[in-house]
């Protein structure tokens, strides 16, 4: 399988044992700089950016075997034999299709806000809308969000999306590439054939924000029968980013768990 050489950022001390966060559909290592910099007291943070996104090479083919063997390379590539795997919703998925395919090269396994299942929403709406930007009309980021607002009212994500905006010598473009997005969305929402799969018995915490839907106990206990699930109240789906302080203290408290 074709990989590709991912962009990270690196934090913590040589000595310390390495960590891995795999990020979300649209996002990249940058929205977990600040988490990535609390865990880089314990450990050796390694903060990915998955194809496709934030500084990694586009590729054309985005699923999860192939994400997960970009992973397995960039382990190879750093001499790392084994590692924990910190992932975030499509993060989380090829976090836990590494753990079921891969469990030699697994410490501890943490899994935010996702399940290893098909989701019925679409993204659809949103990749089209970034399409139909005029992004070589935009003069500045406002002027794009007062466009986006219509189509996509909530501010906080319509921000989260304007971070794959970039100005080059005061032109606009998007740093993804918004049809290969819309090829492959339908891949992201589901998960790879499961039926041949052995469980991962290991212990493995599954963090899901009260607020958010996106995962309930019934969904992992088939392929994760050790799962133990933490709730994180006055969270959503960005569980991370709206509680992260208590979301650092579960990582940690896991990850050092004896």
């Amino acid at each position: 399988m074709e990989t590709v050489e991912l962009a990270y950022e690196e934090l913590g001390g040589h000595h310390q044992v390495p960590l891995l966060i795999l990020h979300g559909f649209f996002a990249s290592s940058r929205n977990w700089r600040k988490i990535a910099q609390k865990l880089a007291d314990s450990f050796r943070v390694y903060s990915l950016d998955l194809r496709n996104h934030g500084g990694s090479p586009h590729h054309s083919l985005m699923d999860y075997p192939s994400m997960a063997a970009d992973v397995l390379h960039f382990m190879d590539e750093h001499g790392l034999d084994t590692a924990h795997w910190l992932g975030h919703s499509m993060g989380g998925k090829i976090a836990m299709w590494l753990a079921l395919n891969y469990p030699e090269r697994m410490d501890k396994l943490i899994v935010a806000d996702i399940a290893p299942k098909r989701y019925a929403h679409s993204f659809t709406h949103t990749i089209q809308t970034l399409i139909d930007l005029p992004v070589r009309e935009m003069q500045n980021r406002k002027q794009a969000d007062d466009w986006l607002a219509a189509a996509i009212p909530e501010p906080d994500y319509r921000q989260f999306l304007l971070q794959n905006l970039i100005s080059t010598d005061g032109v606009y473009s998007w740093r993804i590439d918004l049809p290969v997005f819309m090829q492959m969305a339908p891949n992201i929402v589901a998960f790879p054939e499961i039926k041949n799969l052995t469980p991962c018995r290991d212990e493995t915490l599954f963090i899901a924000g009260a607020d958010s839907k996106y995962l309930e106990k019934q969904d992992i206990s088939v392929l994760f029968p050790n799962a133990r699930l933490a709730i994180i109240d006055n969270a959503g789906h960005w569980l991370h980013v709206q509680q992260p302080e208590v979301f650092v203290e579960m990582v940690e408290k896991f990850l050092q768990k004896r």
